[in-house]
């Protein structure tokens, strides 16, 4: 007859251990938002508008309110890969959803040819509002209010994410910009901006005026009158826009400089509302990816700040 063989108490407290690590790894998994990488047919661009979208943890289509969103626009020749690859989104937004800091959010990143402008390549500001917007609202269970959105961006999408909460203070409750590449009165010398199809002419020369015509400078008079209250009133209609920017000391673009004229600028405008965080580093993902928890914690002060908490 054969006897069942004994498994050593070491080994059965080995084992015991492997389950609950694996059990662990496993929980943690599934405690990680969902990325993944989609694209549509834009109208504006004529071809597929491609973007990375993270889900929450637990991110539940029938949940009793939509869930906070966050636009995160990339660099000069960047693509839609590049905040879940490099700059670690995915992981920074589970840890600060985990800790409490942020609540279950949606962070979209989506992909462009230009510098988020309608430019000489392609009109991809037309394209984020008149056809990304709209897709990601209908798709997902976003919110579609100006309480509920957030835009960021780094280097030309920081350029793009200042621009876009500028023209349209209507649409965004906040907006982060890294190292923003928002130069006056041109970008220098060394910059991509100078060889980037979106700013060259015809002829292949950079359109000085059009980079005037499309930069932030150009819109902090109109974002003014929109956000300042009218004589005898308290509030305006349209709140300012909380702005979050960062940059790197020894960025070789001269970010700190420019980042701090873009701070004055709009203190002009709403004193108190405007940081300026500034890293040791260059013009870089080290950068980026540091100032990346400040700059959404930051936000979601903002962001969703009015909204109750989703669940049943």
């Amino acid at each position: 007859m054969l006897k069942k063989p004994k498994i050593a108490r070491g080994t059965r407290w080995a084992g015991y251990v492997c389950s609950l690590f694996g059990w662990l790894a496993l929980s943690n998994i599934a405690l990680a938002g969902d990325v993944s990488r989609e694209q549509f047919f834009s109208s504006t661009l004529g071809y597929d508008y491609p973007y990375t979208i993270y889900l929450p943890d637990g991110y539940d289509t029938a949940a009793t309110t939509p869930y906070p969103v966050v636009y995160l626009l990339h660099g000069s020749f960047g693509n839609e890969r590049d905040w879940a690859t490099r700059g670690n989104l995915p992981q920074v937004a589970d840890r600060l959803i985990e800790a409490g800091h942020l609540p279950p959010a949606v962070f979209v990143m989506p992909g462009s040819r230009s510098w988020w402008v309608d430019g000489h390549n392609e009109a991809a500001r037309s394209a984020f509002f008149n056809d990304l917007l709209p897709h990601i609202e209908t798709t997902y269970h976003v919110g579609t209010t100006r309480p509920l959105r957030g835009v960021a961006g780094l280097s030309a999408g920081g350029y793009g994410a200042v621009n876009f909460a500028l023209e349209r203070p209507d649409m965004f409750a906040a907006a982060a910009a890294l190292s923003p590449a928002s130069y006056v009165p041109v970008p220098p010398s060394n910059s991509s901006a100078n060889r980037h199809p979106a700013f060259l002419n015809e002829q292949g020369q950079f359109d000085r005026a059009l980079w005037e015509q499309l930069n932030y400078t150009a819109h902090l008079e109109p974002y003014r009158l929109q956000v300042t209250p009218r004589p005898n009133a308290e509030h305006s209609d349209t709140p300012p826009v909380p702005l979050y920017i960062s940059a790197g000391r020894s960025d070789v673009y001269d970010a700190e400089f420019h980042a701090r004229q873009l701070r004055q600028a709009m203190e002009r405008i709403q004193l108190g509302q405007v940081r300026l965080d500034l890293y040791p580093g260059g013009h870089t993902w080290r950068v980026w990816r540091a100032s990346l928890p400040a700059a959404l914690n930051f936000m979601f002060q903002h962001v969703g700040a009015s909204v109750e908490p989703i669940g049943e």
